[in-house]
């Protein structure tokens, strides 16, 4: 069991006996004495892709699901899905872009680091690393000696995604980007 206090983004628990992915966290704090604090969470049931709603005290707890977690490696994506494969049994399975809609903006053909998250042998849901590598593709010039400065600029990485980095970067650059949070954390030294 869970305590609502320990509830983590893209952690698995059990919500009316069905496993659910914790997509978003609020945390409020009661103004009066003796007052619970309140874990409100938007999460996703795995199997339907529905989402719920729900509010917890922090002494509330739910059991963290029963999955397994195996080593998969991303294929390719054409119009219709994206394409993986289980890395020790070789077996392929696809998931649509709705499904894939959080990560896919830090996807990359052959990514590895990947997991799937199986239940009863069938894979429910995927997971990417909370850190990627990805090259800046386009953004305005590099605006030297700005770097000193904290101001941010949008750029477009490889896969598409745009993110906000500092003003003194240029177009193939490597960046390491926040998978969770779509936050610019560095620049990757080749």
């Amino acid at each position: 069991m869970v305590p609502a206090k320990d509830f983590k983004r893209r952690m698995v628990i059990e919500i009316d006996g069905a496993p659910h992915m914790i997509e978003q966290i609020q945390v409020q704090t009661p103004s009066a004495r003796g007052a619970a604090t309140l874990y409100k969470i938007k999460a996703r049931n795995l199997k339907t892709r529905a989402r719920v709603e729900k509010a917890y005290r922090g002494t509330d707890s739910l059991p963290e699901s029963s999955f397994e977690r195996r080593p998969v490696q991303f294929l390719y994506k054409d119009q219709d899905a994206f394409y993986f494969m289980d890395s020790a049994d070789f077996t392929q399975f696809s998931f649509s872009h709705e499904d894939m809609e959080d990560q896919s903006p830090y996807m990359t053909d052959n990514m590895a680091g990947v997991e799937a998250m199986v239940v009863n042998d069938e894979p429910i849901a995927i997971e990417i690393p909370d850190t990627v590598d990805l090259e800046i593709t386009e953004t305005a010039p590099g605006v030297r000696g700005n770097s000193a400065t904290g101001r941010t600029k949008p750029a477009t990485l490889s896969t598409g995604v745009v993110i906000q980095v500092p003003e003194h970067l240029d177009q193939n650059v490597i960046v390491k980007v926040d998978t969770r949070t779509g936050e610019y954390l560095g620049r990757v030294n080749n």
